[in-house]
């Protein structure tokens, strides 16, 4: 954080544009990089090539900067509420109107599945809408269902620039498809599909995957990988590292 930084994150930002690059930055003010992100707005750094992941502890400048440039934001209110990062601007995104989606951040540390990160910024949304409907005060609109599921599919497709080519199931676009089990105990009865897939479902209803066209995953198992393998190396590297840091 500070000024130290941001000779390399204006250097960083001139090679980006030069080569035509979207530029991503994680934004966590309590990591003490609000003075620098002032600073790159007050530059005129920003555009709508910019993706801010996180967003926490931001000046008022620094988001009006960011708003205006048309620049987009990615939640991770898990994570976010997890490791302190601060709480996950999910209202300031809506009330600026902003592009927006949603992100994981840290796999190791937290699930790193839609359904979870949909969940998580729908609650947080309610929560302090609901807290201040409770105390007899004006409140925001309070997030869909719908809103949290275009966040998780068109909206991170739009803020890397893919809306062209996926994040909806349109004729021309990449055959990116997850098919959902909706018979599945869990959303049983089905009365509502965006309501069921935002919250009732998990990773348990996903059947089928396909990337491109690719089937990746089919009727529940994932195709072309060997799992038992896979389990095999990441608990042999896990007991690699606790051995060699003497961790019981």
């Amino acid at each position: 954080g500070g000024e130290i930084y941001l000779p390399g994150y204006e250097k960083a930002w001139a090679i980006g544009r030069e080569l035509g690059l979207p530029i991503a930055l994680h934004v966590v003010g309590t990591f003490g990089m609000q003075p620098t992100f002032d600073q790159l707005a007050a530059a005129g750094q920003f555009g709508p090539d910019c993706f801010f992941i996180h967003m926490t502890g931001m000046s008022e400048a620094g988001w009006k900067a960011a708003a205006d440039a048309g620049a987009h934001v990615s939640i991770a209110a898990p994570i976010e509420m997890h490791m302190r990062h601060g709480t996950p601007p999910i209202q300031k995104v809506i009330d600026l109107g902003m592009s927006a989606s949603l992100s994981s951040d840290v796999e190791c540390t937290m699930s790193a599945d839609m359904f979870t990160q949909m969940r998580g910024a729908l609650t947080l949304q309610r929560m302090l809408a609901n807290e201040l409907a409770l105390q007899g005060q004006d409140y925001p609109k309070l997030m869909s269902s719908l809103d949290a599921l275009r966040l998780a599919t068109v909206g991170g497709a739009k803020g890397l620039r893919l809306d062209a080519v996926a994040g909806t199931l349109t004729p021309g676009k990449q055959a990116d498809i997850v098919l959902l089990d909706a018979e599945a105990l869990n959303v049983a009865p089905l009365n509502n599909a965006v309501g069921a897939v935002v919250t009732l479902m998990d990773r348990s209803n996903v059947a089928t995957v396909l990337c491109a066209g690719v089937v990746r995953k089919w009727r529940g198992a994932l195709v072309g990988h060997d799992v038992a393998k896979l389990r095999a190396e990441l608990e042999a590297s896990r007991d690699y590292i606790f051995a060699a840091a003497g961790f019981e």
